[in-house]
Protein backbone atom coordinates (compact mmCIF):
# COMPACT_ATOMS: atom_id res chain seq x y z
CA UNK A 1 0.00 0.00 0.00
CA UNK A 2 1.05 3.24 -0.88
CA UNK A 3 0.85 6.42 0.91
CA UNK A 4 0.26 9.59 -0.84
CA UNK A 5 3.03 11.89 0.27
CA UNK A 6 2.35 15.26 2.28
CA UNK A 7 2.29 18.28 -0.61
CA UNK A 8 2.53 21.14 1.93
CA UNK A 9 5.79 22.92 3.67
CA UNK A 10 3.51 22.92 7.15
CA UNK A 11 2.78 19.42 6.95
CA UNK A 12 6.53 18.30 6.39
CA UNK A 13 8.21 20.87 8.31
CA UNK A 14 11.81 22.68 8.32
CA UNK A 15 13.46 19.27 8.71
CA UNK A 16 11.15 17.60 6.83
CA UNK A 17 11.90 20.11 3.88
CA UNK A 18 15.82 19.59 4.49
CA UNK A 19 15.41 15.70 4.34
CA UNK A 20 13.42 16.26 0.63
CA UNK A 21 16.23 18.40 -0.60
CA UNK A 22 19.14 16.45 0.51
CA UNK A 23 17.56 13.18 -1.20
CA UNK A 24 18.66 14.93 -4.50
CA UNK A 25 21.89 16.29 -3.47
CA UNK A 26 24.84 13.73 -5.03
CA UNK A 27 28.25 13.39 -2.94
CA UNK A 28 31.72 13.72 -4.40
CA UNK A 29 35.23 12.59 -2.79
CA UNK A 30 36.15 16.25 -1.82
CA UNK A 31 33.20 16.18 0.69
CA UNK A 32 34.18 14.26 3.56
CA UNK A 33 30.41 15.24 5.51
CA UNK A 34 27.83 16.91 3.68
CA UNK A 35 24.58 17.46 4.36
CA UNK A 36 23.23 16.44 7.88
CA UNK A 37 25.50 17.59 10.20
CA UNK A 38 26.26 20.87 12.48
CA UNK A 39 29.01 21.86 9.28
CA UNK A 40 30.27 20.33 6.49
CA UNK A 41 33.59 19.19 6.04
CA UNK A 42 35.44 19.31 2.41
CA UNK A 43 39.12 18.73 1.32
CA UNK A 44 40.43 21.39 -0.54
CA UNK A 45 42.80 20.30 -3.34
CA UNK A 46 46.83 20.45 -2.77
CA UNK A 47 48.09 23.75 -3.95
CA UNK A 48 44.85 25.29 -3.88
CA UNK A 49 43.71 28.41 -2.34
CA UNK A 50 39.99 28.70 -1.12
CA UNK A 51 37.79 31.51 -3.17
CA UNK A 52 34.46 32.37 -1.36
CA UNK A 53 31.52 34.61 -2.53
CA UNK A 54 28.29 34.60 -1.06
CA UNK A 55 24.67 36.08 -3.08
CA UNK A 56 21.32 36.81 -1.93
CA UNK A 57 18.53 36.84 -4.38
CA UNK A 58 15.09 38.71 -2.74
CA UNK A 59 11.74 38.55 -4.08
CA UNK A 60 10.34 42.05 -5.67
CA UNK A 61 14.40 43.21 -5.36
CA UNK A 62 15.90 40.74 -7.57
CA UNK A 63 13.16 38.72 -9.30
CA UNK A 64 9.22 38.88 -9.52
CA UNK A 65 8.03 35.69 -9.27
CA UNK A 66 5.47 36.41 -11.88
CA UNK A 67 8.29 36.36 -14.04
CA UNK A 68 10.58 33.63 -13.17
CA UNK A 69 9.97 29.68 -13.70
CA UNK A 70 10.88 28.51 -9.92
CA UNK A 71 13.19 25.85 -11.93
CA UNK A 72 14.78 28.87 -13.84
CA UNK A 73 15.35 30.80 -10.51
CA UNK A 74 17.00 27.50 -9.18
CA UNK A 75 19.14 27.82 -11.85
CA UNK A 76 19.49 32.07 -12.07
CA UNK A 77 20.91 31.20 -8.01
CA UNK A 78 23.41 29.33 -8.24
CA UNK A 79 24.44 30.61 -11.92
CA UNK A 80 24.92 34.10 -10.17
CA UNK A 81 27.42 32.92 -7.68
CA UNK A 82 29.32 30.21 -9.67
CA UNK A 83 30.25 33.84 -12.08
CA UNK A 84 31.87 35.27 -8.82
CA UNK A 85 34.35 32.09 -9.06
CA UNK A 86 35.13 32.43 -12.37
CA UNK A 87 35.74 36.14 -12.56
CA UNK A 88 38.70 35.60 -10.33
CA UNK A 89 39.72 32.20 -12.31
CA UNK A 90 38.33 29.92 -9.80
CA UNK A 91 36.93 26.46 -10.22
CA UNK A 92 34.06 26.40 -8.41
CA UNK A 93 33.14 23.53 -6.07
CA UNK A 94 31.05 23.40 -3.23
CA UNK A 95 27.95 25.61 -2.39
CA UNK A 96 26.09 26.37 0.79
CA UNK A 97 21.94 27.23 0.01
CA UNK A 98 19.73 29.45 2.41
CA UNK A 99 16.16 29.55 1.76
CA UNK A 100 13.56 32.36 3.77
CA UNK A 101 9.69 30.46 2.37
CA UNK A 102 6.55 32.32 2.87
CA UNK A 103 4.46 29.91 4.91
CA UNK A 104 1.87 29.20 1.86
CA UNK A 105 4.28 28.56 -0.93
CA UNK A 106 3.53 25.62 -2.68
CA UNK A 107 5.97 22.83 -1.85
CA UNK A 108 5.67 22.43 -5.97
CA UNK A 109 7.27 25.48 -5.91
CA UNK A 110 10.59 24.51 -3.83
CA UNK A 111 10.67 21.42 -5.77
CA UNK A 112 11.06 23.03 -8.75
CA UNK A 113 13.30 25.86 -7.58
CA UNK A 114 15.15 22.53 -6.16
CA UNK A 115 15.75 20.94 -9.19
CA UNK A 116 16.63 23.93 -11.51
CA UNK A 117 19.16 24.62 -8.91
CA UNK A 118 20.84 21.13 -8.41
CA UNK A 119 20.54 21.11 -12.27
CA UNK A 120 23.23 24.17 -12.27
CA UNK A 121 24.96 22.41 -9.80
CA UNK A 122 25.32 19.05 -12.28
CA UNK A 123 26.03 20.80 -15.28
CA UNK A 124 29.19 23.13 -13.23
CA UNK A 125 30.68 20.08 -11.51
CA UNK A 126 28.84 22.05 -7.89
CA UNK A 127 28.35 20.10 -4.81
CA UNK A 128 25.36 21.20 -2.58
CA UNK A 129 26.92 20.49 1.60
CA UNK A 130 24.39 22.57 3.46
CA UNK A 131 22.56 25.71 3.85
CA UNK A 132 19.72 26.83 6.53
CA UNK A 133 15.76 27.30 6.02
CA UNK A 134 12.86 29.53 7.68
CA UNK A 135 9.61 30.78 7.38
CA UNK A 136 9.27 34.38 6.03
CA UNK A 137 6.78 37.13 6.01
CA UNK A 138 8.07 39.18 3.41
CA UNK A 139 8.07 36.64 -0.05
CA UNK A 140 10.99 34.40 -1.06
CA UNK A 141 14.45 34.66 -0.63
CA UNK A 142 17.14 32.66 -1.65
CA UNK A 143 21.02 33.14 0.21
CA UNK A 144 24.09 31.07 -1.54
CA UNK A 145 27.68 31.02 -0.58
CA UNK A 146 30.19 29.42 -3.18
CA UNK A 147 33.81 28.06 -2.60
CA UNK A 148 35.85 27.32 -5.24
CA UNK A 149 39.61 26.45 -5.60
CA UNK A 150 42.74 27.57 -7.73
CA UNK A 151 46.13 27.98 -7.48
CA UNK A 152 47.29 31.13 -6.13
CA UNK A 153 49.46 32.12 -9.55
CA UNK A 154 46.17 31.73 -11.07
CA UNK A 155 43.64 34.08 -9.17
CA UNK A 156 43.04 36.91 -11.10
CA UNK A 157 41.97 40.26 -9.12
CA UNK A 158 40.46 43.77 -9.83
CA UNK A 159 43.59 45.52 -8.82
CA UNK A 160 45.84 44.39 -11.58
CA UNK A 161 45.12 46.91 -14.71
CA UNK A 162 47.42 49.49 -15.68
CA UNK A 163 47.29 52.24 -18.23
CA UNK A 164 47.51 51.01 -21.60
CA UNK A 165 46.06 47.78 -20.76
CA UNK A 166 42.87 46.84 -23.02
CA UNK A 167 39.52 46.95 -21.96
CA UNK A 168 37.49 43.42 -23.51
CA UNK A 169 34.15 41.90 -22.73
CA UNK A 170 32.88 38.58 -23.52
CA UNK A 171 30.14 37.72 -25.22
CA UNK A 172 26.97 40.50 -25.82
CA UNK A 173 25.81 43.26 -23.57
CA UNK A 174 22.25 45.05 -22.49
CA UNK A 175 20.42 41.80 -23.76
CA UNK A 176 19.45 41.32 -20.16
CA UNK A 177 18.18 44.66 -19.47
CA UNK A 178 16.46 44.55 -22.51
CA UNK A 179 14.78 41.51 -21.27
CA UNK A 180 13.72 43.22 -18.43
CA UNK A 181 12.52 45.81 -20.04
CA UNK A 182 10.10 43.97 -22.39
CA UNK A 183 8.75 42.01 -18.95
CA UNK A 184 8.29 45.48 -17.27
CA UNK A 185 6.05 46.63 -20.52
CA UNK A 186 4.15 43.56 -20.59
CA UNK A 187 3.38 44.50 -16.80
CA UNK A 188 2.15 47.42 -17.14
CA UNK A 189 0.22 46.30 -20.49
CA UNK A 190 -1.45 44.12 -18.53
CA UNK A 191 -2.09 46.79 -16.00
CA UNK A 192 -3.96 48.95 -18.41
CA UNK A 193 -5.28 46.56 -20.85
CA UNK A 194 -3.44 48.62 -23.35
CA UNK A 195 -1.73 46.87 -26.50
CA UNK A 196 2.20 46.42 -26.76
CA UNK A 197 3.63 48.47 -29.33
CA UNK A 198 4.91 46.24 -31.59
CA UNK A 199 9.01 45.70 -31.46
CA UNK A 200 9.54 44.08 -34.88
CA UNK A 201 8.35 44.01 -38.30
CA UNK A 202 5.72 41.65 -39.20
CA UNK A 203 7.37 40.16 -42.30
CA UNK A 204 8.84 36.99 -41.39
CA UNK A 205 11.44 38.22 -38.77
CA UNK A 206 11.71 36.07 -35.80
CA UNK A 207 10.55 37.60 -32.41
CA UNK A 208 13.69 38.25 -30.43
CA UNK A 209 11.53 38.52 -27.32
CA UNK A 210 12.07 35.04 -25.71
CA UNK A 211 16.12 35.08 -25.97
CA UNK A 212 16.68 38.59 -24.53
CA UNK A 213 14.09 37.15 -21.69
CA UNK A 214 16.09 34.16 -21.55
CA UNK A 215 19.13 36.33 -21.21
CA UNK A 216 17.42 37.93 -17.87
CA UNK A 217 15.99 34.49 -15.89
CA UNK A 218 18.47 31.98 -16.98
CA UNK A 219 21.85 33.37 -17.66
CA UNK A 220 25.17 31.18 -18.32
CA UNK A 221 28.39 31.62 -16.27
CA UNK A 222 31.34 31.83 -18.39
CA UNK A 223 33.35 29.50 -16.30
CA UNK A 224 35.65 27.86 -19.15
CA UNK A 225 36.38 31.32 -20.52
CA UNK A 226 37.84 32.20 -17.49
CA UNK A 227 39.64 29.15 -16.36
CA UNK A 228 41.16 29.60 -20.17
CA UNK A 229 42.01 33.24 -19.67
CA UNK A 230 43.06 33.01 -16.18
CA UNK A 231 45.40 30.18 -17.42
CA UNK A 232 46.89 31.88 -20.26
CA UNK A 233 48.28 34.45 -18.27
CA UNK A 234 47.42 36.85 -20.53
CA UNK A 235 44.81 39.32 -18.92
CA UNK A 236 45.74 41.53 -15.41
CA UNK A 237 42.02 41.90 -14.15
CA UNK A 238 38.58 40.63 -14.55
CA UNK A 239 35.17 40.78 -13.38
CA UNK A 240 32.04 39.62 -14.46
CA UNK A 241 29.50 42.14 -15.47
CA UNK A 242 26.34 41.76 -12.85
CA UNK A 243 25.57 45.67 -12.46
CA UNK A 244 26.51 47.00 -16.13
CA UNK A 245 30.13 47.71 -17.76
CA UNK A 246 30.58 51.47 -16.43
CA UNK A 247 29.92 50.10 -12.69
CA UNK A 248 31.24 47.10 -12.79
CA UNK A 249 34.70 47.91 -14.87
CA UNK A 250 34.49 51.09 -12.33
CA UNK A 251 35.16 48.40 -9.85
CA UNK A 252 38.53 47.49 -11.74
CA UNK A 253 39.56 50.83 -11.91
CA UNK A 254 39.19 52.00 -8.44
CA UNK A 255 40.86 48.48 -7.16
CA UNK A 256 43.67 49.31 -9.57
CA UNK A 257 43.92 53.05 -9.11
CA UNK A 258 43.41 54.14 -12.46
CA UNK A 259 40.67 54.93 -15.16
CA UNK A 260 39.41 54.01 -18.54
CA UNK A 261 38.14 55.24 -21.49
CA UNK A 262 35.44 52.94 -23.62
CA UNK A 263 34.15 53.40 -27.12
CA UNK A 264 30.62 53.53 -27.38
CA UNK A 265 30.40 51.92 -30.98
CA UNK A 266 32.34 49.10 -29.71
CA UNK A 267 30.04 47.78 -26.98
CA UNK A 268 29.26 44.21 -28.59
CA UNK A 269 25.64 44.42 -28.99
CA UNK A 270 23.62 41.06 -30.66
CA UNK A 271 21.43 40.56 -33.22
CA UNK A 272 18.82 39.61 -31.37
CA UNK A 273 19.64 43.32 -29.51
CA UNK A 274 19.90 45.07 -32.35
CA UNK A 275 16.52 43.83 -34.18
CA UNK A 276 14.48 44.18 -31.70
CA UNK A 277 15.33 48.17 -31.34
CA UNK A 278 15.67 48.80 -34.98
CA UNK A 279 12.67 51.08 -34.79
CA UNK A 280 14.07 53.33 -32.24
CA UNK A 281 15.76 56.73 -33.35
CA UNK A 282 19.08 56.18 -31.76
CA UNK A 283 20.25 52.69 -30.12
CA UNK A 284 19.79 52.55 -26.29
CA UNK A 285 22.98 52.04 -25.44
CA UNK A 286 22.57 52.81 -21.94
CA UNK A 287 21.45 49.73 -21.45
CA UNK A 288 24.85 47.85 -22.49
CA UNK A 289 26.45 50.38 -20.07
CA UNK A 290 24.45 50.28 -17.26
CA UNK A 291 21.62 47.56 -17.43
CA UNK A 292 23.85 45.01 -16.02
CA UNK A 293 22.87 41.10 -15.51
CA UNK A 294 24.12 39.35 -18.70
CA UNK A 295 27.23 37.59 -16.28
CA UNK A 296 29.73 38.04 -18.82
CA UNK A 297 33.17 38.90 -18.37
CA UNK A 298 35.09 42.29 -18.27
CA UNK A 299 38.62 42.25 -18.26
CA UNK A 300 41.55 44.02 -18.90
CA UNK A 301 44.91 42.90 -20.75
CA UNK A 302 48.55 44.32 -22.75
CA UNK A 303 47.77 45.15 -26.05
CA UNK A 304 50.61 41.97 -26.52
CA UNK A 305 47.80 39.32 -25.75
CA UNK A 306 45.49 40.30 -28.30
CA UNK A 307 45.86 36.97 -30.57
CA UNK A 308 46.21 34.97 -27.51
CA UNK A 309 42.62 36.28 -26.05
CA UNK A 310 40.80 35.73 -29.07
CA UNK A 311 42.05 32.44 -29.66
CA UNK A 312 41.30 31.22 -26.09
CA UNK A 313 37.59 32.42 -25.79
CA UNK A 314 37.33 31.13 -29.34
CA UNK A 315 37.99 27.44 -28.40
CA UNK A 316 35.53 28.00 -25.25
CA UNK A 317 32.53 28.86 -27.97
CA UNK A 318 32.20 32.66 -27.69
CA UNK A 319 33.67 35.60 -28.63
CA UNK A 320 35.79 38.53 -26.78
CA UNK A 321 35.55 42.13 -27.63
CA UNK A 322 37.91 44.77 -27.01
CA UNK A 323 35.58 47.97 -26.11
CA UNK A 324 38.11 50.68 -24.81
CA UNK A 325 41.81 51.27 -23.16
CA UNK A 326 42.90 51.64 -19.66
CA UNK A 327 43.64 55.12 -18.40
CA UNK A 328 46.40 56.78 -16.22
CA UNK A 329 43.56 59.21 -14.96
CA UNK A 330 41.17 57.97 -12.54
CA UNK A 331 38.27 59.47 -14.95
CA UNK A 332 36.27 56.54 -16.68
CA UNK A 333 34.55 57.86 -19.45
CA UNK A 334 32.68 56.68 -22.84
CA UNK A 335 33.52 58.46 -26.04
CA UNK A 336 31.00 58.42 -29.61
CA UNK A 337 33.13 57.74 -32.54
CA UNK A 338 34.11 61.68 -33.50
CA UNK A 339 35.95 61.65 -29.90
CA UNK A 340 32.59 63.57 -28.39
CA UNK A 341 31.66 62.50 -24.42
CA UNK A 342 28.70 60.32 -24.21
CA UNK A 343 26.90 60.57 -21.57
CA UNK A 344 25.30 58.06 -19.48
CA UNK A 345 21.66 57.92 -17.95
CA UNK A 346 23.19 55.89 -14.73
CA UNK A 347 26.19 54.21 -14.37
CA UNK A 348 24.63 50.90 -13.40
CA UNK A 349 22.69 49.16 -10.61
CA UNK A 350 22.67 50.46 -7.01
CA UNK A 351 20.55 48.72 -4.30
CA UNK A 352 20.60 51.84 -1.97
CA UNK A 353 19.90 54.60 -4.72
Amino acid sequence: MTHKLPYTLSTIGEFGLISRIAAGVSGHESIITGIGDDAAVTAISAGMQLLTSTDMLLEDVHFRRSWHLPYCLGRKSLAVSISDIAAMGGIPRWALLSLAIPPKLPLEFVDDFMRGFLAMASEYQVFLIGGDTCSSRSGFTVSVTIMGEQKPGIIVRRSGAVPDDDIWVTGTVGDAALGLKILEDADIASLTGSKQPKQSPSNGIVDDSPFLINRLLDPTPRVSAALALAESAAITAMIDVSDGILADYGHIAEQSGVGGCVQLDDLPLSASFRRHTAHLPVIPYHMALSGGEDYELCFTAHRSSREKIVDCVKKCGIAATRIGIVTSSPELKVVNRDGSRYTAQTEGFNHFI
